[in-house]
């Protein structure tokens, strides 16, 4: 043990890791990078587009009604400009922190009336609400919505359904994604039309977005915010709970404090794992080179884990390491570049939040531990049937 690796060397803090090993797989062909300098070059230059997830490098569509998580390049930055505003720390300050605390305020009340809650519910029902402030999902009640956009995603396993099942799979996914249509997006649409607000689908509208264009949106939106947050609450809930010493922290600390650990805890168990992308120029960097053509698999897990980059005992959870390191506290978490998630602050804001207030819940406890799965369709880890239990008021 050194002044710089507070923990037993062996020490290995990490809940997902096992499985991801067992269940991440890599197409034949394909670079895998896990060296964090070499990632965020890449990441933060200009040799490399966008692959996997749904991108694949070309817009086959109408590039004015492209999501901009599909866009590289100029039309991205300009997309990626246009809504940037619904991301700042003024907005989430001034318009989204009292969504966050007046429904982690209702989800809470419920539990402590009832004497348990699941975690992954509250936190999905939170994560959705908190979103559909941010894209203009609010004509429609909250956690019927949430069971809507749950059900669509059967959409996503569609590729790795046998060819048996995939008709009836894609009836299913096209049955819920009309009913979230009629029953949640097109009311938006409608007080929209009638009334611009401050959101997503309001610029869309100006921007003449169809309503389908504006569908796919709402989705993108589901599975890139309201998912990854869902896991994430429920991952660092799991860590709180089961370290004393470290919830302790959590509830004596500062709001910096608090985000300090978390995004350890988003280091240690990343939620997405892994980002695609294909090479368009041959480059070299500081820390390698790549040739055009090449398929990369940035490897988030391997990254967060450099310890050229991280310090020493890179598997231990250290609230203190980013301050040592002088970097980013989620290093690659939620990417880098111009790509990098734009609702990160607003995640980490909404965990520390609910996580903040429901540590503080008389009586507390985690009665029984997140049942931990993988999900193949989005390469990364889901955490069900957490349950906590309190006293009742």
């Amino acid at each position: 043990m050194t002044a710089s690796c507070p923990f037993e060397a062996t020490r290995d803090d990490r809940k997902s890791a096992a499985l991801a090993a067992e269940r991440i797989t890599v197409d034949p062909g394909t670079r895998v990078v896990g060296s964090l300098a070499f990632a965020r070059e890449l990441l933060r230059g200009t040799a490399t587009r966008q692959a996997g997830a749904g991108a694949t490098g070309e817009v086959t569509g109408d590039p004015a009604f492209t999501s901009v998580f599909f866009l590289d390049g100029e039309p991205h930055k300009r997309k990626r400009q246009a809504i940037v505003r619904f991301f700042t720390p003024k907005a989430i300050s001034t318009r989204y922190r009292a969504v966050m605390e007046t429904t982690t305020y209702d989800l809470l009340a419920r539990m402590r009336a009832r004497g348990e809650g699941q975690l992954d519910r509250m936190s999905f029902e939170l994560a959705v609400t908190v979103a559909g402030e941010i894209v203009g999902l609010t004509d429609s009640v909250q956690s019927a919505m949430a069971q809507r956009i749950q059900a669509t995603l059967i959409g996503l396993r569609l590729p790795r359904m046998s060819r048996w099942l995939r008709p009836f799979g894609q009836l299913l996914a096209t049955f819920h994604g009309v009913r979230f249509l009629m029953l949640d997006v097109r009311p938006a649409i409608r007080a929209r039309r009638a009334q611009r607000r401050e959101d997503v689908i309001s610029h869309l509208l100006d921007e003449g977005y169809p309503d389908k264009a504006i569908l796919v949106e709402c989705m993108t939106y589901a599975v890139a915010g309201m998912i990854t947050t869902r896991e994430f609450i429920v991952m660092a809930a799991w860590h709180l709970f089961g370290d004393d010493a470290l919830r302790e922290r959590f509830l004596t600390g500062e709001d910096a404090d608090q985000i300090a650990i978390l995004e350890e805890i988003m280091r240690l168990d990343p939620v997405v794992n892994m980002i695609a992308r294909r090479v368009t120029a041959d480059t070299v960097t500081a820390s390698g080179s790549v040739t055009s053509g090449e398929n990369l698999v940035l490897d988030i897990r391997a990254a967060n884990l450099d310890e050229a980059g991280v310090g020493e005992c890179p598997h231990s959870l250290d609230p203190d390491r980013a301050r040592r390191t002088k970097t980013a506290g989620s290093y690659l978490s939620f990417g880098d570049g111009s790509h990098r998630c734009p609702g990160a602050q607003v995640a980490l804001t909404e965990t520390r939040i609910f996580l903040d207030r429901l540590l503080r819940v008389p009586g507390i406890r985690l009665r029984r531990e997140p049942d931990l799965c993988w999900a193949d369709e989005l390469m990364g880890y889901e955490l069900r049937n957490a349950v906590v239990t309190c006293d009742r008021s």
